[in-house]
């Protein structure tokens, strides 16, 4: 694997590969090991898309390893493919750079750089696809229910791009998934398909929250309103309205099950601010994972 551009692309050994070896390095880090195998590596990474998480996580993870981050801004990339072709960019940047990481707005975006650019590519997210998200998710997973296989996951939301890449991590690693989304916002019915090809029966949709929660391991949840679609907020939050994480929803589920949440949360809509201070919540955990995971990615791409 040259580039990590979706989950669907990697094989299922390159995935298991990356959470163990972000279980070690985890443990390695936190004990006040050091692994500077990215001594003299220098990661470009571009943003359309301004991020907290996704900037520090991955400068922290860069820096630890012993390379050298270089953050582009929005305004210096003035829009990916506007200013300068793609083709171009990968190309100038594969020449100065070992590696490319890119959060932008278009999928098309991130695959036109990895076609051209000549290093490994990271899609730090598109509107398409946020596998980094999904395998941090898998890994919080994995070590609050002690497995990833025959885990039964809610989504309940937005069938965004959080939640397809989450369906692609189901369908991959073994678990089960169901989708509860208001008519008009669904996972797209090829999502679905590929999924369930790869994995019979791994994920299923429906419009009803309570049925979605019934059986669930992990209740997940994600912001009605993302980045870019801040003029249809309000018609969003009439529409989401009886989808919010709230205590109500956590009493038709199993007892014990773990909340999750990608944040930025917008205490009140998708989530209660009782939920997420709940003893249920693992969100920051899962926030926190996100550099454990990314470590361990940029050290098998670029070492």
């Amino acid at each position: 694997m040259k580039d990590f551009l979706s989950i669907i692309d990697c094989p299922v050994d390159f995935l298991k590969e990356l959470l163990d070896m972000s279980t070690a390095l985890k443990a390695l880090y936190r004990t006040g090991g050091r692994d500077l195998c990215l001594a003299g590596r220098t990661l470009a990474m571009l943003f359309e898309k301004p991020s907290l998480r996704t900037r520090i996580s991955f400068q922290v993870a860069m820096t630890d390893l012993g390379g050298s981050p270089i953050y582009v801004k929005p305004e210096d990339i003035g829009g990916l493919g506007k200013r300068e072709p793609i083709k171009d960019m990968a190309r100038v940047l594969s020449r100065y750079v070992d590696g490319i990481m890119a959060r932008t707005f278009e999928h098309k975006a991130v695959m036109d750089l990895a076609e051209f650019a000549t290093v490994p590519v990271i899609n730090a997210l598109t509107d398409w696809s946020h596998p980094c998200q999904a395998m941090a998710d898998v890994l919080t997973i994995r070590e609050h229910c002690g497995r990833i296989e025959a885990v039964n996951l809610a989504f309940v939301g937005d069938g965004n791009n959080v939640a397809r890449s989450l369906a692609f991590a189901a369908a991959r690693l073994g678990m089960k998934m169901v989708v509860a989304c208001p008519a008009g916002y669904e996972l797209d019915e090829e999502t679905i398909r590929r999924a369930n090809q790869i994995s019979p029966d791994c994920v299923r949709q429906t419009a009803e929250p309570s049925d979605a929660v019934a059986d669930a391991d992990i209740i997940y949840t994600d912001t009605w309103v993302s980045m870019g679609q801040e003029n249809e907020k309000a018609k969003r939050l009439a529409d989401f309205e009886g989808f919010q994480v709230d205590m109500k929803m956590l009493e038709a589920a199993p007892a014990g099950v773990k909340v999750m949440h990608c944040l930025p949360a917008y205490r009140g809509f998708e989530i209660s601010d009782q939920v997420a201070e709940s003893p249920n919540s693992i969100m920051f955990d899962q926030a926190e994972n996100r550099l454990h995971f990314q470590r361990a990615l940029l050290k098998k791409l670029l070492s």
